[in-house]
Parts: structure tokens; sequence; C-alpha cells
């Protein structure tokens, strides 16, 4: 029996990132931002309180508490092209907060072996607050790299297969009870 090229794992190698909201049209202007090297920080957790059980020595109860995220973490070789995604990050940054810090919706795609999306993690209300370029150093022969590191809100995994998508419906009915 042929397996369905879904059950089979994604490489992690192929990826999109993209700007949606006020921040999109500038972003397509720039070709600068189509690539990068590396993508972390997709780990929301839920953090837990430990309470004793009241007379019963034998085991603590752990309850949920509040959903924690790290940041967004973007790598990629330093490109001198313009850039929405530096600029926006050296405004934000270098800002002295005279203004109100732009938000904008940042999209990470998995890409399948055709390059279609398999799946997207949407960062929403997201903002630059980390933006490190280097090191320079003459006795190595390597590409200077740059990283733009985003906080956001919320992050939503969203499944872009067909067999995924019906899943989601399953699963927000056993939660709901």
């Amino acid at each position: 029996m042929a397996l369905s090229g879904s059950l089979y794992p994604a490489p992690g190698f192929s990826f999109s990132v993209t700007v949606s909201g006020t921040g999109a049209s500038a972003q397509q202007g720039s070709r600068a931002d189509a690539s990068f090297q590396e993508v972390s920080g997709l780990d929301p957790r839920i953090e837990t309180e430990t309470v004793a059980e009241g007379g019963e020595n034998r085991y603590v109860h752990q309850l949920p508490g509040a959903t924690r995220t790290g940041n967004l973490v973007l790598r990629r070789g330093y490109i001198t092209a313009a850039s929405f995604l530096s600029e926006w990050a050296a405004q934000t940054v270098g800002s002295t907060l005279a203004a109100p810090i732009l938000t904008q919706t940042l999209i990470v795609q998995l890409l399948g072996q055709d390059h279609q999306p398999l799946v997207a993690w949407n960062f929403a209300r997201a903002w630059p607050v980390r933006w490190a370029t280097g090191p320079f150093d003459s006795m190595r022969n390597e590409v200077l790299t740059e990283v733009l590191e985003f906080s956001y809100a919320t992050v939503t995994r969203m499944p872009l297969t067909g067999d995924a998508s019906s899943m989601a419906g399953t699963v927000a009915k056993l939660i709901g009870g």
C-alpha cells in the first residue's frame, strides 16, 4: 500500500516569510525580503502552576496558566538592497518612541517539494525588537548575516492541506466539549 505524500515529514529547508497588512505592498516592492537562511521561535507553550493536594502527598496538580511565546527570529545573509523588513526594524529599534510602533502580521509558510505551502504560521501584531548585524571578522571567509527578531501577540498554526484542515474542526469540537 502506497502512503500519501502528506504522510512523509516535510523538509525544513523550504519556507517563505511574508508581511500581511499595511506593509505588504512595500515588502512586495522589495525583492530583498524574499528569502531567509533560518526561521526560529515557533515555540508557544503553556506555563503551569503547581498546586499541592491537601493531605495527599503522592502527587501535585499541574494547572494550566498563561500561554507564553518566544520571539520570532529571522536570519539571513546581509543585503544592501532596499528592504522593508530591515527599514521597519531600523525605525522601530532605533526609535525614540515619539511615534507609535507599527505592528504587522507576519506569515511563515513551510513549502513542499512543489514549492506550494503545506502549513503556515500567522504571527499577529508583530513588531521588531532586535536587529543585529555581524560579526565582521577579517579572519573568516563567511557571509555577513543579519538577524531580525520580532515580538508578537499571538501565533496561529494554519494547516493548508486538505487532510490537515479537516482535522482542525474535529480537534476544536473535542476541546469545546
